[in-house]
Formats: C-alpha cells, structure tokens, sequence
C-alpha cells in the first residue's frame, strides 16, 4: 500500500509509475492528490492487522492467572473483578500495547533506513543508531541522575547525535550504501564499550536494571513507557507517509531520482530524522530490541510483492514479530520470563545469517 501525490494516470499505452499503478492496483484520483492501492498489499495489511490482534488477545489471557475471551472483554470495558482488572488493565495491556508500538516503530524505522541505503542490512540496530539511542539514555539515568522524562529526551538525543556523527563519517562519496553501513557498525562498538564503562562505574541495583534494559525487555512495562512511542508514532508516521513516494524513488538510486523531480538531501535528511527519532523512542521504551527493525521490512515486502516504501506493512510486521516473540518469552520457559530481546536475538541472528549469505552469493555470481 503506498501513496503518492501529484500524479494523474498516464493515457492508454503510456509508461511509468501511473501505468503499473492502474494495472497493480485503483487510482482514486482528484485535481491534486491520486492515491494507489494495491490489492495485495491492502489484503496483506489487513491480515497483518487481524494477526496482531489475535496474539494481542492471547497475550491478554495467557500467563500464570489464565482468563478467557470473554473475562477479558468485560474487564477492558470496566465489569471485571477488582484482581482481573489490576491483572489485565494494570499488568498485561500496557505490556502488549508497549510492544505494539515498539515494534511498529522499528518496522517502520527499518524500511526507511533500508531504502535510503538500498541495503538489506541497514536497520538501525545494525548501522548503529539504537545504540546511540542506549548511550544518551545512560548518560541522563546513571550519570546525571535524571527520571525517566529525562532519559527519553537523553535517548532521542544520543540517537540523533550518532546518526549524524555517522552521518558525516560516511557522507564522502554519498552517505548510503555500504559506507553507511560500515561506519555505522564502527560506531556501534565504540559506543557499545562506553555503554560497557557506564555499567561498572554504577551502583550494582541500577546496573542489573540498565543491563536487563540493554538486552531488551518488556517485562514490567507500563503506561509511562508505551506513551511517548504512541505519541512519536502520531506525529512521525504522517510525515514519512507524506513522503513515501519520494522515498520510494530513492530506492532507484540518486540520479534516477533527482530525473524525477525529488529533493535527494532534503527528503533523506526529513526521513532519516524521523527514523532515528522512532528508533530512539523505542529503545527507551523497550531497550535496544536486537533484529526487529532488520527483519520486518523484509518480510513485509516478501508478503506484498511490492516494491515501495510498505511502511505501514513493515510497522503491522514488526508489531507481529515483537508481539509474537514476547509471548515466546513469556511461556517457553515459564514460570521463567526471559526479556523478548533475547528471542528476537536468536531468531534475528539466523536471519542476518541468510541476508550476508545472499549477498555473498550476489558477489560471486
């Protein structure tokens, strides 16, 4: 499913974008606006949608005091008994909305960071802006000493000033590709040995805290932590939405796309903003969930068969993957929760595995 503006549908025989978008999808069309909807995409999307909320409602009525269907929904609607309430309302929904949100975040930041380096291996967590993200965030709790308000804005600044250190480490010769990818893993261990250096100098409470955190977890999660995401989310998601179209002609390359009419720096500055700052969001409210933001994407233009931006098809995926995986977590080795980072890791490592694999196989061939 993608959008465009300023587009009107070419004429019988013409080529281009408008020509394969009558015959992949329908044009609702006005003076200024056309918007294309992909018939797969769009059913894709909604079985993603359906998807998430079916492991939604599961993970509402699993866990050690199991509920039904139907004691669930008295309860999200205020006739549950006072413990169903503290244990649905207070416990395990802000749980699953927090990984909602968090994993639509980084399915979203994966596909943006991707398509500007026209790389499957540029997500963040890779080129190494979730752990600038972890860094600010240190810096403000064990540090400085500040709240969890603080350690946001702490989180959203370390991300932003590492994406543009690596920025500008890797804007000779065109800031995309394999350059920014190669940086970004340099400055992803530098700073994951001041992440190292910040966790001994703390005091041992605050330490074990900070390094479940790291691992990446939503155990405990509430309220506090889902809000800034879901508020992040409002006001980013329209934003790279309104320039999806650009975004998916710079997937074509920088020459193809300035042919065509769009702004190369400025779009890839706009989106690469608001990817960081998404990226930064949910790594403080779930830590650095390791893979999400590699893999979504991925699958989610497998499943659509489209070639695009597919944000919103990447943020239902990620959503999924992370949903899925906490529920994993949470019930594989129970009464044991072991923090989602960990099931997202090992999953993730075996599909960066496969993607360094194909581009092996591209080089040879």
């Amino acid at each position: 499913m993608s959008a465009t503006t300023g587009l009107r549908p070419a004429p019988p025989g013409g080529t281009g974008v408008a020509t394969r978008a009558r015959r992949g999808g329908t044009w609702r069309a006005g003076r200024r606006v056309s918007v294309r909807v992909e018939g797969r995409a769009l059913g894709v999307c909604v079985a993603l949608a359906a998807a998430v909320v079916v492991v939604a409602v599961v993970s509402l009525t699993t866990g050690d005091y199991p509920l039904s269907v139907s004691e669930v929904a008295r309860t999200l609607v205020g006739q549950g008994a006072p413990a169903q309430e503290f244990i649905v309302r207070g416990l395990r929904l802000p749980r699953v909305v927090t990984g909602l949100l968090v994993g639509a975040a980084l399915g979203i930041a994966g596909a943006v960071f991707q398509l500007v380096t026209r790389n499957p291996l540029g997500s963040p967590d890779i080129i190494g802006f979730t752990t600038g993200a972890v860094t600010g965030a240190l810096v403000v709790l064990l540090v400085l000493g500040g709240g969890s308000t603080d350690a946001a804005l702490g989180a959203v600044a370390g991300g932003f000033v590492n994406a543009v250190v690596v920025y500008l480490l890797a804007a000779r010769g065109g800031a995309s590709g394999y350059r920014l990818i190669l940086v970004g893993i340099g400055m992803t261990a530098v700073l994951g040995a001041v992440n190292s250096y910040l966790l001994t100098r703390a005091d041992l409470p605050e330490a074990q805290s900070a390094q479940v955190w790291i691992t990446g977890s939503l155990n405990g999660r509430g309220w506090d932590q889902a809000a800034p995401v879901g508020l992040g989310l409002a006001v980013l998601l329209p934003v790279l939405l309104a320039s999806s179209r650009s975004l998916t002609l710079l997937d074509l390359g920088d020459d193809a796309a300035r042919g065509l009419g769009v702004g190369v720096d400025r779009v890839r500055l706009t989106v690469l903003a608001a990817a960081v700052a998404l990226t930064a969001l949910a790594a403080l409210a779930a830590g650095p969930v390791a893979f999400v933001a590699l893999a979504a994407p991925q699958v989610a233009r497998r499943l659509t068969g489209a070639v695009g931006s597919g944000l919103v098809a990447a943020g239902l995926t990620g959503s999924l993957l992370l949903l899925v995986s906490d529920l994993a977590a949470q019930r594989l080795f129970a009464p044991t929760q072991l923090p989602v980072g960990v099931m997202t890791g090992a999953v993730g490592g075996l599909y960066l595995a496969y993607l360094l694999a194909g581009q092996w196989r591209r080089g040879r061939g």
